[in-house]
């Protein structure tokens, strides 16, 4: 759970155990437009790299009709994510299989503790923190490229 990042999720985890009209507005908030953007360019190093058609594209899907509802209900049920993480973690511990986290740094979503937390069940976890926000992949392609190959590389060959 440290991983999330409580100015974001707050509002959402609220409307997740309550939804109401006092509460919708709230979770409605990360469907606009200026969330979207914030979530593209909020940690990035170099705001420069990410295409403003990530964000507009994101957004002309968010604002099919009909969507915001289907968010919504998506939000009310994300707790249930949230509920399958003590099997999940018990499947790290006991299998102890091989896992790579490349995680922004700056991610005010999913913050850099929740990368860290892998180590908990998994101590040969391999983590990596880039300094990116959220959408890492946007600024930081080549060095996670460069971190995927040399995780596969590590791997077990298949038989």
């Amino acid at each position: 759970m440290e991983g999330f990042v409580e100015p974001f999720w707050k509002d959402l985890f609220a409307y997740a155990a309550n939804p109401s009209a006092e509460t919708e507005p709230g979770a409605r908030k990360v469907l606009t437009l200026d969330a979207t953007r914030w979530q593209y360019l909020n940690g990035a190093a170099d705001p420069s790299l990410v295409s403003p058609d990530n964000w507009l594209h994101d957004q002309t899907l968010l604002d099919r009709p009909g969507n915001d509802l289907i968010q919504l209900k998506l939000f009310h049920d994300y707790p249930t994510n949230i509920d399958g993480y003590p099997q999940l973690q018990e499947y790290f511990r006991t299998s102890q299989v091989p896992l790579l986290a490349v995680w922004g740094a700056n991610d005010e979503i999913f913050g850099p503790d929740g990368a860290r937390a892998f180590q908990r069940d998994l101590p040969d976890a391999d983590i990596h923190l880039v300094d990116a926000g959220h959408f890492a992949l946007e600024t930081h392609l080549d060095a996670i490229a460069g971190y995927i190959r040399g995780f596969r590389c590590t791997l077990p060959a298949k038989s």
